[in-house]
């Protein structure tokens, strides 16, 4: 990209992108960043380009142009395993639960795959307290201390994005790309992640993509609205409230 573009003071920045599936433009030149310590809030209505978007930026999928830049890095070539290493991380995608495992089980084989540990000593790591106190410590974290011992596929369904969560965190990411953690979740559910996403806030970079405007509208310091794969406004939360255009596209609507 002309000049070396690097996303200034974001960890994360897109520009540009596109992606293509035949005829459909599902991403159109999108440009977006996320800054250190924020929760940058992507929103808009179904097939807006959002989880797309989402792709592009963890390296699950890779972008027909634009380019995106991490923490002062290029990564547009660089695949989903090399930008977690980074320090990105997708929660909630980024690995199926072992639900035959307990929820400590399920976040210290997130720390055992930060650490470059094998799997192939599964057994013996089990019992590994270098591994087992964080995982206890990552789970406390979440609000799911007392469950511990608690087998994954057990778990409400709040619960289990509970865990996806700290697993995400237990790969000491600098950003989080979360899509659609409110997703599935009763009422008692999203506040509860509400709160706990509240407390991340400032301690890692987060982007947003969610449907509950409720959530987005008490978490973002930003938030950016995607119509037909393009961002057609994006600022402070009231601003966006406010914005006559995004009420037409998307808020009026969702309301």
């Amino acid at each position: 990209m002309p000049g070396g573009y690097s996303g200034g003071t974001a960890l994360l920045c897109a520009h540009g992108l596109v992606k293509r599936f035949g005829a459909i433009v599902a991403v159109d030149d999108l440009s977006l960043d996320v800054r250190p310590g924020e929760i940058h809030a992507v929103i808009g209505p179904n097939g807006a380009g959002k989880t797309t978007a989402i792709a592009q930026l963890s390296g699950e999928m890779k972008a027909d142009a634009g380019s995106v830049w991490f923490d002062g890095r290029d990564v547009t070539a660089f695949g989903a395993d090399a930008r977690a290493r980074l320090g990105l991380a997708r929660s909630f995608q980024i690995t199926s639960l072992f639900h035959s495992f307990t929820a400590e089980d399920n976040v210290a084989m997130a720390i055992q795959a930060r650490t470059g540990h094998s799997f192939r000593f599964w057994r013996n790591a089990r019992r590994d307290p270098l591994l087992r106190a964080p995982a206890r410590a990552m789970l406390d974290t979440v609000g799911l201390a007392g469950r511990a011992g608690a087998r994954a596929g057990t778990l409400a369904h709040g619960e289990q994005r509970q865990l996806e969560l700290a697993m995400a965190l237990a790969t000491t990411p600098k950003v989080l790309l979360l899509d659609e953690p409110m997703a599935g979740m009763g009422r008692e559910e999203s506040v509860r992640m509400i709160a706990l996403l509240s407390e991340l806030k400032g301690k890692v970079a987060i982007l947003l993509v969610e449907h509950d405007m409720d959530a987005v509208f008490a978490l973002a310091d930003r938030i950016s609205v995607l119509v037909y794969g393009r961002v057609i406004a994006s600022g402070a939360p009231e601003a966006i409230r406010a914005d006559a255009a995004v009420r037409d596209a998307y808020l009026g609507s969702a309301a």
